[in-house]
This record gives structure tokens, C-alpha cells and sequence, in this order.
């Protein structure tokens, strides 16, 4: 009697095939490979709120003081012979415009401890985004760029400053929505206090073998976003121009004003923890079965033994 029950504990032991154990790899790595790229986009998403937020902060005890820095970058402005050039198969543009007469380096100009000069959002495609001097890969995986030899993100009239962002990157969305924004919607920069808002009257995109140039116009103040498309390819380039709307709307102060906006729910935890689950118990109830189907043998062996 204690034999039998000892094999019918034995019995009922937890034991997943080498089959089994594989499936399960396998599903868990799909389920990993679904959620990553929401998972690093909602991570960088956080942690661009962050530094945007550090921004806000630095802006306020900065030196020099905000309206000294901002008065600096005027005068800069107004010594640039901005202009920007977009080369044949190439996929960055290049900054063609020079200072002349004594003005401070362009590193210098806009300067905080965080490294930002400049904070862009896009209400209808949900960007926001601190902006860098340069355009460098290494800057563009932080967030946007000013392209170097443009116009700083200040104002004025006669200005063309030219913003760069990533498109279609797995870990970060950037400007991967650029492509949606028509004539007619609105962004806004805010530099040092400053806030600018711009609304788009022009957008197109440039073939791989066009070369394209872009000047400020005259009493004209106005600001180019350009990334890459199509996704995953990259040939072309989009151009967003927006003109600056006067008087700066009230709605678009208040939003400067107010922290980055608290990133979405992770619903994809949510997904993937229920996922986890589910294949948790594939596995267990997969192993549960196949011990009680190795049970039926030592049941048939029991049986004819006792016929006998």
C-alpha cells in the first residue's frame, strides 16, 4: 500500500519536457520582442521629461542671466549669414551660414548645465522634446538638434532656424510622426523663457537626388523641422516650415510654462506581464499533463499484475 501511494506522489511530480521547455523559450522571447519597443519608447519618454524639467529649472538660476544669454543669441543672429544646404544622397543638411564681426562661439551662446538650449512641442503629434546644439548622432539619440549655422531658436525677423530630429527609432519616437503634421497645425519653441510658436505653412519632401536650399526671408521669422523617411530606409528628407504667430497665443504660454506632461500608462507592462502569465501556465498545465499521461503505464502494469 505505502509503494502505491508512493508512486502515485511520484506520479503527480511537476516534470516539462525538453519540447515544452523550448516552446516556452521561444514564446517568452516573442513576447519580449513585441514589447520592446513600446517599453523603450515610454522609458525614453520619461526620461526626456526629465532632463526637460532639469531644463526649466537650470534656465531660472542660470549665468548669465536668461535675458543676457537671449540678448547674446540676438546679436548673433543678427551677424549670421544663416542658410542651409540639402545634398544630393546625402540624409543630413548642412549649415551653411557664417558669423562675422566678434561674437561668441556658438557652443557658448545658450549654454546651460544640462546641455539644452531649447525645448520644441508639437501638440498634435504629442512631441516633446529638448533640443541640443548640433546635430551629431550621438545628439540625436538624446532628442532634437539645431543644426549649426542656422539661426538660433530666438525669434526676429530675417531668422531660419533649422531643428532636426531621428525618425523611426525602436527605443525613442522623436519625429518619427513629422510626417502627419500638415499646413495649418502649430508648434512651439521656448528658449530661455522665450516662447515662440510657429505655424506650418509648408511641408515637403525631398528626393534622394534633389539638392535643396533654404534662406531666411526677409521680415519673415520662421523655422524648418526636417528628419528622414520613409521608416526604416531613410532616403528622403521631410521639411516642415512654420511662420511665427504674433501675438504668442495664450494657450501656448501656459504649456511652456507648465512641467512636460506625465508620460502614458504603460499599458505595455500591463500586455506583457499578462502575456508572462499566460505562458506560465502553458508551461506548468503542459508539464502537469505529461506526468499524468506517464502515470497510465505504471496503471496498466498495476492492473494486470492483479488479473493475475
Amino acid at each position: 500500500m505505502r509503494r502505491e501511494r508512493h508512486r502515485t506522489r511520484r506520479g503527480r511530480r511537476w516534470k516539462p519536457n525538453g519540447l515544452l521547455i523550448v516552446t516556452t523559450f521561444v514564446a517568452v522571447i516573442g513576447a519580449t520582442t513585441l514589447t520592446y519597443s513600446s517599453a523603450a519608447s515610454w522609458v525614453s519618454s520619461l526620461n526626456q521629461s526629465q532632463v526637460v524639467k532639469g531644463y526649466q529649472l537650470s534656465v531660472e538660476h542660470t549665468e548669465p542671466s536668461a535675458a543676457e544669454q537671449l540678448a547674446a543669441a540676438d546679436r548673433y543672429n543678427e551677424s549670421l549669414a544663416s542658410g542651409v544646404e540639402l545634398e544630393a544622397n546625402t540624409r543630413k543638411p548642412i549649415g551653411a551660414g557664417t558669423a562675422t564681426g566678434t561674437v561668441p562661439s556658438y557652443a557658448s551662446l545658450l549654454s546651460t548645465p544640462t546641455g539644452i538650449m531649447s525645448r520644441i512641442q508639437i501638440p498634435k503629434i504629442g512631441v516633446d522634446l529638448p533640443v541640443y546644439h548640433g546635430t551629431s548622432d550621438a545628439t540625436l539619440l538624446r532628442g532634437a538638434g539645431h543644426l549649426e549655422g542656422t539661426s538660433l531658436p530666438v525669434g526676429g525677423k530675417g531668422t531660419l532656424s533649422v531643428i532636426t530630429g531621428h525618425r523611426g527609432l525602436a527605443e525613442a519616437t522623436m519625429f518619427t510622426d513629422l510626417d502627419r503634421i500638415q499646413p495649418g497645425d502649430t508648434f512651439t519653441v521656448t528658449t530661455f523663457g522665450r516662447v515662440l510658436t510657429y505655424r506650418v505653412f509648408d511641408t515637403r519632401v525631398v528626393e534622394p537626388s534633389d539638392t535643396a536650399s533654404l534662406h531666411p526671408q526677409q521680415d519673415r521669422d520662421l523655422v524648418t523641422l526636417i528628419t528622414c523617411t520613409p521608416l526604416g530606409i531613410n532616403s528622403h528628407r521631410i521639411l516642415v516650415t512654420g511662420e511665427r504667430v504674433r501675438p504668442t497665443p495664450d494657450a501656448d504660454l501656459k504649456a511652456a510654462e507648465a512641467p512636460p506632461v506625465t508620460v502614458a500608462f504603460p499599458w505595455w507592462l500591463v500586455f506583457y506581464v499578462t502575456g508572462l502569465a499566460l505562458i506560465g501556465l502553458y508551461l506548468w498545465w503542459g508539464g502537469r499533463v505529461r506526468a499524468a499521461d506517464r502515470r497510465q503505464p505504471e496503471r496498466r502494469r498495476g492492473l494486470a499484475t492483479a488479473a493475475r
